[in-house]
């Protein structure tokens, strides 16, 4: 009889999400603090020299920009809080109220310097410092070490490019998308049948909480867009950002209108109580335009999200189609809508919010309008860079660098 050995549960989760943030920063951190310290034993006066990992620890980011911007600021850091025990020391002295002292001023330098995060490692720096008899050689082994920490982190992401995000702020989108569609459908099942207040309360309730879907999905959207900057496996970093995330603006707003439209759905059923919220054939083509909607939404994250230029082509094509259909349904609710207000003109506001806001849904998804505002947002961009970056812009032109812009403007 053969044993079959089965890996611990955790660490088959740990291979299946190898590329998960988490995993990559593990592995990341932990190469470059060992490596600080092997080149930190050489170099520093210090015996254990564990600034140096300790720094690369804190530098060492999931994506290059991240890595950059930390590293500067991890540096900035612990020079300032160096200068500052350095003068304390030559002043004053260690003393109770010196030291009160010194974490005030390092405090505020820190703010001066701007090392966001890092402000109380100016502190922490500035008190080690200072508590030392040998102030002058701890101090610069201490900023030599964090030096080595330093070009180690960003050594790290420079020889070994970091993932880039895209795909998973792009299954970030669709999986939103998907809920989106699924509360969809439940609205309409609400709006075809009899639903008690508390069930369409639910709904409404359920409608809230993809807020916080939102939450999360912008925050693997932000680490898309930092592995994008910077990153030399990207040609076009700046258009997939804009794509990404004008696309995620659009997918909150049809979720904003999503919310009303639950909440529309909960009054009428509160004041239509015992009865049905429309007639048996309105609230038959009202599900089937909901469910139109909500396959279009989903085809419309597909389409935010797709890059190559024949996928994005069919993509773009089916959302067109589903549009369109949703359109002539919408036409044919409307005047169910009117004979059922001419019938009972009796919460006729609240029947034609109805129609309003599934007719917003519509227009926020439509592909000339998503064409005209990704346009008007790279031209917003680009005009923005070329202010505040004039010499990238004089230097792109003299080496005459392929613009985005230029490529954007052939497609169009």
């Amino acid at each position: 009889m053969r044993v079959v050995h089965e890996w611990p549960a955790p660490l088959v989760r740990m291979a299946r999400r190898r590329r998960e943030p988490v995993v990559v920063q593990a592995l990341r951190s932990s190469a470059a603090a060992t490596i600080a310290y092997v080149v930190a034993l050489h170099l520093s006066p210090e015996a254990a020299p564990l600034t140096a990992p300790l720094t690369a620890l804190l530098v060492v980011q999931v994506t290059l920009y991240a890595t950059l911007t930390n590293g500067i600021r991890r540096v900035n850091s612990v020079v300032a809080g160096v200068l500052v025990a350095i003068a304390f020391s030559l002043l004053v002295g260690l003393t109770w109220w010196s030291l009160a002292l010194l974490i005030v001023a390092s405090l505020a330098v820190g703010h001066l310097v701007r090392v966001d995060e890092y402000v109380p490692e100016v502190a922490i720096s500035a008190m080690l410092v200072l508590g030392v008899t040998a102030v002058g050689d701890y101090a610069w082994a201490r900023v030599l070490e964090t030096l080595i920490g330093a070009v180690v982190g960003l050594s790290i992401n420079v020889l070994l490019p970091p993932p880039v995000w895209v795909g998973e702020a792009g299954e970030s989108i669709e999986g939103l998308a998907r809920r989106v569609r699924q509360l969809m459908l439940r609205l309409g099942e609400q709006a075809a049948g009899h639903t008690p207040f508390l069930r369409a309360a639910a709904r409404l309730h359920e409608a809230r909480r993809l807020d916080h879907d939102i939450v999360g999905v912008d925050a693997a959207l932000r680490q898309a867009e930092d592995s994008l900057r910077l990153n030399p496996r990207v040609r076009e970093g700046l258009l997939y950002r804009i794509v990404l995330r004008t696309g995620l603006d659009t997918l909150e707003i049809v979720t904003v209108v999503l919310r009303v439209l639950a909440r529309t759905l909960t009054d009428l059923a509160k004041e239509r109580e015992p009865e049905p919220l429309f007639r048996e054939e309105t609230g038959a083509v009202l599900e089937q335009l909901l469910s139109e909607v909500a396959d279009a939404v989903v085809s419309f994250a597909v389409l935010v999200t797709t890059h190559v230029s024949e996928n994005a082509e069919s993509a773009e094509a089916r959302l067109t189609a589903e549009l369109r259909q949703a359109a002539t349904t919408r036409d044919k609710l409307a005047d169910l809508l009117l004979d059922d207000v001419r019938l009972d003109a009796e919460h006729w506001q609240l029947r034609g919010a109805v129609l309003t806001e599934v007719n917003r849904i519509l227009d926020e998804m439509d592909t000339e309008h998503r064409s005209r505002r990704l346009l008007e947002e790279l031209d917003r961009v680009s005009r923005e860079q070329r202010e505040r970056r004039p010499w990238l812009t004089w230097l792109r032109e003299r080496l005459q660098l392929p613009r985005w812009t230029r490529r954007a403007s052939r497609r169009r």
